[in-house]
């Protein structure tokens, strides 16, 4: 077997194999003869049926078979040999004269910017007693009861209303109800809906106009006028939970009472405050660290990577009961994603071999210890991980990046930004 490369464009290559042709002949035909010793053919007592009538019934097969292991023994001798780092799977088809082609890609050269142009801003965060307070006032919201009251329903009540809405005198899908709860101030109905129902009785009826707003989602309601015919059904009024130590324990905190309570939501604050301030100063170094590089993606790769989003994002959705016939999903929605994480990957693959980065064990291990501790036992997580190769080596890549991070931080220019916990969070 002789093989010329041919270098075309960008990472694409072309192989010419010439295969041993008397080889592959034996080969079929020893295939073929293996096969006609246990093949049954009607007529034929088993290995007595003709060699002519097993090779028109099998050779196609076989002789697909034999030509397929050839050429992929053939390809895989030949890059070995001429060290092409090969991405992808190749291409095959026939060439002039019996020699065939594999068309393929190869892995690019890398060439990493300079890491002290990267520019990266570091968000400083403390945990206070007012983010305490107010994650505790959410958790205390999480738990409200609602009592009915005989008043005029006010701003945070839950009210159950009979309603009707016509436009031009006409009835209109979605506008009609019995019973509907409207908690008012919420907002998760237009504000003229429950301006319209604050300060109404038990039993009040009332007639008022709303209008949807331009851009609102039914699109043959956008911009349009509704009269609405609403009666308050019953006012019920939140009470919510007092801060003490039966709501400690409602919340899994069985000693120690709200002071406990307390150092536990401090302690899961600073935890999740460190996770957003390393995510947004990893994705400050990688975006700097792509932006400053050179290579040419292989497409075979990214192509690859499309197919596994979209299968996970249709798994995930049939998962939350859409049927498959009715997810819509194509592989080109993913193909800018697909790119980013396969030339995310090359790049950090090259830096981390270029500079000896490397996951100690004790460093998987306190991270696998840090997952950990967010759930009831521990234990049993760590020993979870520990139990699959597949699992610790997800938690042996984090580490692994987490370390390329620091190196490049180490030689990129950091700013440091004090930042409320609200700001990191998202709120303002």
């Amino acid at each position: 077997m002789t093989a010329n490369v041919e270098t075309l464009d960008g990472l694409n290559r072309r192989l010419t194999l010439n295969l041993n042709a008397a080889e592959i002949e034996a080969e079929i035909g020893k295939r073929l003869a293996q096969v006609s010793r246990n093949v049954r053919i009607d007529g034929f007592r088993p290995g007595k049926a003709p060699r002519q009538m097993v090779a028109a019934r099998y050779g196609h097969e076989i002789r697909g078979e034999v030509m397929g292991e050839a050429l992929q023994k053939a390809f895989g001798s030949t890059v070995d040999e001429l060290k092409l780092p090969v991405a992808g799977y190749p291409r095959y088809e026939m060439a002039e004269g019996g020699a065939f082609t594999a068309t393929f890609e190869v892995f690019p050269e890398i060439q990493p910017g300079d890491v002290s142009q990267i520019q990266v801003t570091r968000p400083v965060v403390d945990v206070t007693d007012a983010d305490v307070d107010r994650t505790l006032e959410v958790l205390k919201k999480q738990r409200v009861q609602y009592h009915a009251v005989e008043r005029v329903s006010q701003t945070g009540d839950r009210v159950h209303v009979d309603y009707e809405g016509r436009i031009g005198g006409e009835a209109f899908p979605g506008g009609e109800a019995k019973d509907f709860p409207v908690i008012l101030g919420e907002g998760r109905t237009l504000p003229a809906f429950e301006g319209a129902l604050s300060g109404m009785a038990p039993g009040e009826a009332k007639t008022f106009d709303v209008t949807f707003p331009d851009d609102y989602f039914a699109k043959e309601l956008a911009g349009k006028t509704a009269t609405f015919s609403a009666t308050v059904k019953s006012v019920h009024e939140p009470r919510f939970p007092d801060m003490d130590d039966d709501f400690a324990r409602s919340l899994g905190v069985n000693e120690g009472g709200v002071v406990r309570l307390r150092e536990e939501v401090g302690s899961n604050l600073a935890r999740e405050a460190k996770r957003r301030v390393a995510a947004r100063v990893k994705e400050q170094v990688l975006n700097g660290l792509l932006a400053g590089a050179q290579f040419d993606v292989p497409s075979s790769m990214v192509a690859m990577e499309r197919r596994a989003l979209l299968e996970k994002a249709v798994s995930d959705l049939k998962e939350r009961g859409l049927k498959e016939a009715d997810i819509k999903l194509t592989e080109e929605i993913f193909d800018p994603q697909a790119k980013r994480r396969v030339a995310l990957g090359l790049l950090m693959d090259a830096l981390v071999t270029a500079h000896g980065i490397q996951a100690g064990e004790e460093q998987v291990r306190a991270l696998v210890d840090e997952f950990a501790q967010s759930y009831e036992d521990p234990t049993e997580v760590v020993s979870w991980y520990y139990q699959d190769a597949s699992r610790l080596n997800e938690a042996r890549t984090l580490v692994l990046e987490e370390n390329l991070v620091n190196w490049a931080l180490e030689r990129a220019q950091v700013t440091d930004a004090p930042i409320t916990l609200e700001q990191l969070m998202g709120n303002h």
